[in-house]
């Protein structure tokens, strides 16, 4: 399998990588768009705010190539945000926009931030990212935005109010916590990704 670790340019991708590999794939870190373009699997790590991250695939090319792919992806925390149309943390950003009309807030002032930690995530059953894990099993999260409750919504969790921690529309996944820092269950849901058709 061609599996692919975007690279947008500040995310540190030594987790993410040496995850996949513990599961006895090979992945290729990569910001080419045409290597990108063919994977079988594409993994969207991201780090930093969605202004630096947005130039950097634009000068990278790389958004129309992310926009239009049609293999299963998953975003990671900073990663599954971008899919979004807009953040209230780069309000004169426009991000991928892939999950239309639908936006990141932050967090209620009155708690704690960053939300960081290990926190339980509970999902609609039967949800393939999600084979083998027990429902309200606990995951690792750091983020300060969230996407609220809808209809792409199928995992939430709770930090003052419930959220999004996992969302999917068509061929694009999206989690808010970090699976590869996450365990032997953060483990089983890249396995589970990694072993996913287009549902």
């Amino acid at each position: 399998m061609n599996i692919v670790i975007l690279d947008p340019g500040f995310s540190n991708l030594s987790s993410i990588y040496w995850a996949i590999k513990r599961l006895k794939y090979n992945p290729v870190i990569s910001d080419n768009p045409d290597i990108i373009r063919n994977s079988d699997k594409l993994i969207f790590p991201g780090i930093g705010t969605p202004h630096a991250v947005m130039k950097n695939l634009f000068n990278k090319k790389l958004i129309k190539v992310i926009q239009e792919y049609k293999n299963p992806i998953l975003g990671i925390c900073l990663g599954m945000q971008l899919f979004f149309h807009y953040s209230e943390e780069s309000k004169d950003v426009l991000m991928l926009n892939i999950f239309k009309n639908k936006c990141i807030y932050k967090f209620n002032n009155q708690i704690i931030l960053p939300h960081m930690g290990w926190n339980k995530v509970y999902f609609k059953k039967k949800h393939p990212l999600f084979k083998n894990i027990c429902n309200g099993e606990w995951f690792y999260f750091i983020h300060s935005y969230i996407s609220l409750i809808s209809s792409i919504t199928v995992a939430k969790t709770y930090y003052g109010s419930f959220f999004s921690s996992a969302v999917q529309q068509d061929n694009f996944f999206g989690v808010q916590f970090h699976p590869e820092k996450s365990g032997l269950k953060g483990m089983y849901l890249l396995k589970n990704f990694l072993e996913i058709n287009i549902l």
